[in-house]
């Protein structure tokens, strides 16, 4: 039976798992700070306090962590989860991928130009892999692979995929989104701006082969 004391234990080894404080993952999942604080673990009259659903799905999904591997963590028996299962994606060199014509309207791959790369791990049935053909300095070289998934959310500070309406697909880190504009920061230091009619999907990075 799954108790309080076991959840927090989960979330307090997944944020050491990636690096961060208890605070440090709640503000990577979009959280308040104090969201995982030990003073928000119980009442003031000692009663326990759960984790809302939300914050737990949350953060999952800002560190790429299943449930079962989350639970694995909660009862410590992390290492013993089976491997993950390889899956083929679909997979594009860049320059091949500019020109809107091997993505549908959502951002999901189609046609015949693709080919397939094993890749373990990745529940997004829709993700898909592009091959840098140049340097993009300093963030990417040549020859990297970039995991994408259309069917993800997106976040301020992510590493995004824009489509533009002419089919041009631009790299970068989302900085801003309103109800008129994207903005992205480039690899290259520099900010790009986009109207939002000029927007045709975007897509977050989840993984890349640096």
């Amino acid at each position: 039976m799954m108790t309080h004391g076991d959840v927090w234990v989960g979330i307090d080894r997944l944020a050491a798992k990636n690096n961060y404080s208890a605070s440090g993952l709640a503000k990577r999942a979009g959280l308040d700070p104090t969201t995982f604080n030990k003073s928000k673990r119980a009442t003031k009259q000692g009663k326990a306090r759960w984790p809302s659903t939300e914050s737990i799905a949350k953060i999952l999904e800002a560190t790429n962590t299943t449930m079962a591997e989350f639970v694995a963590l909660m009862d410590g028996s992390e290492g013993t989860v089976a491997p993950p299962v390889s899956r083929r994606l679909r997979s594009l060199p860049l320059d091949r991928a500019q020109g809107g014509q091997v993505f549908d309207a959502s951002g999901f791959p189609q046609g015949d130009a693709w080919e397939d790369v094993d890749f373990p791990g990745l529940e997004d049935g829709h993700a898909f892999a592009l091959e840098l053909t140049e340097d993009i300095s300093p963030a990417w070289r040549r020859g990297d692979l970039l995991v994408v998934s259309p069917s993800s959310s997106t976040r301020r500070g992510d590493r995004i995929v824009l489509a533009d309406r002419k089919g041009t697909l631009h790299l970068g880190s989302l900085s801003r989104r309103t109800a008129q504009r994207v903005v992205v920061d480039r690899p290259d230091g520099q900010e790009a701006n986009f109207a939002i009619d000029e927007v045709a999907w975007i897509a977050r990075i989840v993984w890349a082969s640096q």
